[in-house]
């Protein structure tokens, strides 16, 4: 482990994580709506909004998958030291980091059963750009309906079917991130 590794995490972690869980959850409670998240510096390729999101969702307990270019020595070390949180298999996360490309297919991640639907996966998902048009979403967190430009609308589609199972997703661009649960109905 080099010292780039130990750099790069919350400054005042008491206050950054608390402010940042507070975005997370906005997020994820209001569908298709971009938040800033800032105060962290992951290594490339890893953005500052999914490095943000890892920091305050992941401890010791919490599996992770990392797909494609992210999962690098520079991230592994900097998630090891930063947070303590164990790299798995994809059938095993409770979170997975990657390009929507590497995260395919989205069938090897677990959804949870009917007894734990709690025990799904959230995708963190790197994005070129997020923006607010294309597929148009309802239900909870959406007074009437949203936009999201989704990378695939059969997926999210089919995931929200599985209802009260499925994955639910985080979209991060630099360090802005939009949330997508798997109650959204999208179209």
């Amino acid at each position: 482990m080099d010292t780039q590794s130990l750099e790069g995490g919350f400054s005042n972690p008491a206050l950054q994580s608390a402010t940042a869980f507070r975005g997370v959850m906005e997020a994820m409670a209001r569908p298709a709506t971009v938040h800033v998240l800032q105060d962290a510096q992951p290594p490339a390729p890893l953005s500052v909004a999914a490095g943000v999101v890892l920091l305050t969702l992941c401890d010791t307990d919490t599996p992770i998958y990392l797909a494609g270019d992210v999962d690098c020595c520079a991230v592994r070390d900097w998630i090891t030291f930063h947070t303590g949180a164990p790299i798995c298999a994809a059938s095993d996360c409770a979170y997975a980091f990657g390009t929507w490309e590497a995260l395919m297919p989205l069938s090897v991640f677990p959804i949870g059963t009917s007894e734990y639907p709690d025990r799904s996966a959230t995708l963190v998902v790197e994005m070129p750009e997020l923006r607010l048009e294309g597929a148009t979403l309802t239900g909870p967190g959406i007074q009437d309906e949203a936009h999201f430009a989704v990378p695939d609308v059969s997926a999210f589609q089919t995931n929200a079917a599985q209802f009260p199972l499925g994955l639910d997703f985080f979209f991060t661009c630099g360090d802005r991130l939009a949330a997508l649960p798997r109650s959204t109905e999208v179209r």
